[in-house]
């Protein structure tokens, strides 16, 4: 039957076309949950779809609400006697409401709390949430949420709460209009000064002195925004302050030391002030916990300084790493290191710092860190060079109004991720229904990020000064300035995220889709058309919008727990409990490292140059740093910021050092059998960052489930033979 062109108005405003095939649909999932669909059963729903489009066909012309269309379905359902299904439909819709009223029910979501839902306590693999002022961020955070809900436009909240995308962080915004992410202009701030309380900060004397201020910067930064912070080219930006030292080294030696060592004892003295200064930030940062209850998101990019005070700060860096925390030598989880590799300065055997490049590959080994940034490809993909802003968000090249190439001192706005692979398992199999239903989604992610545009612009320098009025974001404002001049003319960044191409491409390919190139050409589209959308919408609006490759730590569960309830287990899809992270291969194929990265280039080079990382997966490297020497250089022309996933476990009861078994109780030594959390050391990557799983409370298994995630969400595994990796 045609139905008339009818407009269908939405519970929360939206208009959108009449669908037929929705009611059929909406028929079918109530009647497998009364029992199986069989082809007599689909010939009855079809014949009730039809009588319902009739109905609409005769008594609307314009347009109709949702609620009437559902009161017409129950109506039909009533009048073929079908009253299981009608009851199963009825209970879906109240069900519904329901859960759309606990979404915004503050004494509902306290209740969780209160029990330890693991979906409110274990949301952030690195918020210790026995801790009270964790405790007290999360409780905030519940009340933030919920009013933020009411806060968004309706359509947006619904689309939400229905999981067709994901507003990130709701318990900080729309509540407050806080900034996401940033890159620290930790030079500026540095060089001219600024305030933290009461206190007026001069201009540091010595290297000491600068890394304590940068701890006091990073903690206050930290706490005004909800994201991840950058000290990006540390060793540069530090080395003045280090000179400082010498020179006063030196000034002490002219009267003291004679005169063929005086600059022996000036270096030796610098070296280990500087030795000094670092293992101090280190120790400040994981020792630090902001107003949310948890170390800050930090990540400190270096690498590229060739003078002898920059590139002692390298060693110092990657030195106080390998050694580790604590007379145990833990690994770190903060600050995130991210070391620059660079052709004709640390890439080839030969070059200056060459050295550097071996420290930083033997500390990848043993803690993971440092990731790799390949300078030439990150110009390639983002317009200029900076590392990511904490975990994998890149700023697009900006030049300011002289013309100079700004990164420090600017930000991001915040991200909202698109569900791709509901898109997939709704257009059933249906290619041209499934981009109608792109443009459909991409509106209402459009109207998200433009809301959040509009709330962080609502913000005054007062609401957050050490960001606005002391140099954080370079630019220092008045009291009276707008915050948006720090933001318009695409100075900052907002994000379009996405997730799940691979189960995309499955819903229409199948799972094993990966060498077919008319798969990974329809993958590619689907990452060009959001880039497109993004252009258009920075054109209009003034922003720079960019396609992000989400860090999705809890969304991979979310979105698929999601659609688990609305379409059931769907092969290699909805059945493995995750969705695939971004454009990430496959982690189930276990590729080679070199297939993984030859898989993944194309699509940061598609238009996903907003934030992207790849992983590859290894076993213990520690005593073969020249099998990930292979991948780095294989990396370094195809993709631009690639990190390592190789087991650092380690046991202080039997010394053993490598990947632990998860079991119900914890993670277990595989040698003695040990899971006193006191004696184990417990790393993971999960998401962008490290976390340790084990100092967590987990409930349920939960130890089990988030050593699944991290294997399936970035890895890749790679055979190692000798000296060489094994493509």
């Amino acid at each position: 039957m045609v139905i008339k062109s009818i407009t269908v108005i939405k519970r929360d405003g939206r208009k959108v076309p009449f669908d037929t095939d929705k009611i059929y649909q909406a028929l079918v999932r109530a009647s497998n949950e009364v029992g199986p669909l069989t082809p007599l059963i689909e010939s009855k729903l079809e014949g009730i779809a039809a009588s319902v489009v009739a109905e609409i066909n005769d008594r609307f012309h314009d347009n109709i609400k949702i609620y009437e269309i559902q009161n017409i379905v129950e109506h039909e359902l009533l009048q073929a006697g079908e009253y299981a299904l009608a009851q199963q439909y009825i209970n879906y819709r109240t069900q519904r409401d329901f859960d759309r009223a606990k979404a915004t029910d503050i004494n509902f979501s306290i209740d969780k709390l209160i029990n330890k839902d693991q979906t409110v306590v274990n949301e952030n693999a690195n918020k210790d949430s026995d801790v009270f002022n964790t405790q007290r961020d999360l409780t905030a955070g519940i009340v933030g949420k919920s009013i933020g809900l009411k806060m968004l436009p309706p359509h947006v909240a619904n689309a939400h709460q229905k999981g067709d995308i994901h507003y990130h962080d709701l318990d900080y915004s729309p509540y407050t209009p806080m900034t996401n992410c940033c890159l620290i202009d930790f030079e500026g701030m540095l060089k001219n000064g600024f305030k933290i309380g009461n206190a007026e900060v001069e201009s540091p004397k010595s290297i000491q002195t600068a890394t304590a201020q940068i701890s006091q910067i990073i903690a206050n930064v930290a706490s005004s925004q909800y994201g991840g912070c950058t000290a990006d080219r540390i060793d540069e930006f530090l080395a003045p302050y280090a000179e400082l030292n010498y020179k006063k080294h030196l000034a002490d030696a002219e009267e003291w030391v004679v005169e063929d060592k005086r600059e022996d004892y000036a270096r030796k003295k610098t070296q280990k002030d500087i030795y000094d200064a670092m293992q101090s930030l280190e120790y400040e940062i994981n020792t630090l916990f902001t107003s949310n209850g948890q170390t800050p998101f930090t990540s400190l990019g270096f690498g590229l300084g060739t003078s002898w005070f920059e590139r002692e700060i390298q060693k110092a860096i990657l030195n106080i790493r390998i050694k580790g925390l604590g007379r145990e030598g833990r690994t770190a989880i903060f600050p995130k290191l991210i070391f620059t590799v660079k052709r004709g300065l640390n890439l080839e055997p030969g070059t200056p710092n060459y050295d550097i490049k071996q420290l930083a590959l033997e500390c990848a080994t043993k803690r993971m860190y440092p990731d790799m940034l390949s300078y030439d490809k990150i110009i390639e993909l983002t317009g200029s060079f900076k590392a990511p802003m904490g975990c994998r968000s890149f700023l697009q090249g900006w030049k300011d109004a002289t013309g100079n190439d700004v990164t420090s001192g600017r930000m991001n706005l915040g991200v909202v991720t698109l569900n791709l692979p509901r898109i997939a398992l709704e257009s059933d199999g249906d290619m041209e229904k499934f981009w109608d239903l792109f443009l459909e989604r991409m509106a209402i992610a459009k109207d998200a990020l433009v809301y959040r545009v509009e709330r962080v612009k609502e913000a005054t320098p007062a609401n957050a000064p050490i960001l606005y009025q002391y140099g954080a974001f370079g630019q220092r404002l008045d009291k009276t300035d707008k915050v948006d001049e720090l933001f318009r003319n695409r100075r900052a960044t907002v994000s379009l995220g996405y997730i799940g191409l691979y189960e995309v491409a499955t819903v229409f390919y199948g799972g094993d889709w990966e060498k077919n190139p008319a798969a990974k050409d329809f993958t590619v589209d689907i990452i060009r058309h959001m880039k497109q959308f993004c252009a258009d919408w920075s054109d209009e609006y003034g922003y720079h919008f960019s396609v992000y490759s989400t860090p999705s730590e809890s969304l991979t569960d979310r979105f698929c727990r999601l659609d688990t309830e609305k379409f059931g287990i769907v092969e290699n899809i909805t059945d493995k409990e995750y969705y695939t992270n971004s454009f990430h291969y496959d982690v189930r194929k276990n590729p080679t490292p070199f297939e993984k990265l030859d898989f993944e280039k194309v699509y940061p080079e598609a238009g996903a140059s907003g934030g992207f990382i790849h992983y590859c997966e290894y076993p213990v490297l520690q005593q073969n740093p020249k099998a990930l020497e292979a991948v780095w250089d294989y990396a370094y022309d195809r993709v631009g910021y690639l990190g390592t996933n190789t087991p650092i476990d380690k046991c202080y009861a039997c010394h053993f050092e490598g990947d632990f078994e998860p079991t119900e109780r914890g993670f277990k030594c595989p040698n003695c059998g040990n899971t006193d959390p006191k004696m184990v050391d417990v790393v993971k990557r999960t998401c962008g960052y490290l976390g340790n799983p084990q100092a967590r409370p987990m409930v349920n298994g939960r130890h089990k489930e988030i050593s699944a995630r991290v294997k399936h969400m970035n890895g890749s595994t790679i055979k190692v033979e000798g000296n060489q990796a094994e493509s």
